[in-house]
């Protein structure tokens, strides 16, 4: 290791089973770059100083991970469009004179897994229901806008949540309770679940999908099982489907082209390969 090789972690607590090093790890080795991609385990009570002072870390850049991606956009000295959308970052870096620098790609890997595994997608947008208020429902309701549909609808069990999001994203985004679902699901054109409900070891998510067009898309951001009950249940019914592993690899993108020169690709061995070390670890 010499000190001229770029650095690039994945930061946060805890980053133990991080997959970020094996899928950049992958594009490293495949593009012949020398350069090095970690893990770096940053405690909730040292996070503040530690983005503070980020560019005294050794590292060029570094995505970050909960329940730091706030308090990293907060010592940013700049933020993307997205950054700043969501007041969250998930991509470090610093520029030509040392200042740290913030995006966040969670949306534009949203939209790079769709745009791969449902091309046309988008050719429908005029409704979208996105069940969660969370910080992947932000990013999603950021990427659905930025597609130009004519409603997102963000459903969630605490009302005010969903609320607190559309007020942030305007009169394109309606919050509703989990009670409007079933009459929501009958004019939309795409589905998405950014809630936890159906990883494995949570409860499941229970929804009826009998009023669903068929011809809507169905899509969950939850990636273990590959295959969640929401996208089963879809499926047999005949709606098109796409999982959520597609938006782990395509939201590292831009931070590796960034970090090391190089725009990578998604392709089929990678997926393959983390699908092999889900796998192995479930």
């Amino acid at each position: 290791m010499t000190d001229s090789k770029k650095k690039s972690a994945i930061t946060g607590y805890p980053v133990a089973h991080s997959r970020s090093p094996l899928v950049h790890g992958y594009w490293l080795k495949k593009h012949r770059l020398e350069g090095e991609y970690g893990r770096v385990e940053v405690s909730p009570e040292d996070a503040d100083a530690f983005y503070r002072t980020f560019s005294g870390s050794g590292l060029t850049g570094a995505n970050v991970t909960v329940p730091h991606k706030e308090v990293a956009a907060g010592a940013c000295d700049w933020l993307d469009d997205a950054a700043r959308a969501m007041g969250a970052v998930n991509t470090l870096w610093l520029d030509e004179d040392g200042k740290l620098c913030g995006g966040n790609t969670d949306g534009l890997g949203f939209l790079g897994n769709l745009d791969q595994l449902a091309p046309g997608w988008d050719v429908s947008r005029e409704s979208a229901v996105v069940l969660g208020a969370g910080g992947a429902a932000r990013a999603v309701v950021w990427a659905l806008l930025s597609r130009k549909f004519t409603t997102v609808h963000i459903v969630n069990r605490t009302f005010e949540n969903a609320r607190k999001i559309a007020d942030e994203f305007g009169p394109k985004t309606i919050p509703h309770s989990w009670d409007k679902l079933g009459t929501l699901l009958g004019k939309t054109d795409l589905l998405i679940n950014t809630t936890s409900l159906g990883m494995s070891g949570k409860p499941p998510l229970e929804i009826d999908l009998t009023l669903l067009p068929k011809s809507a898309l169905v899509t969950d951001i939850v990636y273990v099982p590959l295959e969640t009950g929401l996208l089963k249940q879809a499926a047999a019914r005949g709606n098109r489907t796409v999982d959520g592993l597609g938006m782990l690899l395509h939201q590292a993108v831009p931070g590796f082209e960034r970090w090391f020169g190089v725009r990578p690709e998604v392709d089929d061995a990678l997926r393959a390969l983390v699908l092999k070390d889900l796998e192995e670890t479930e």
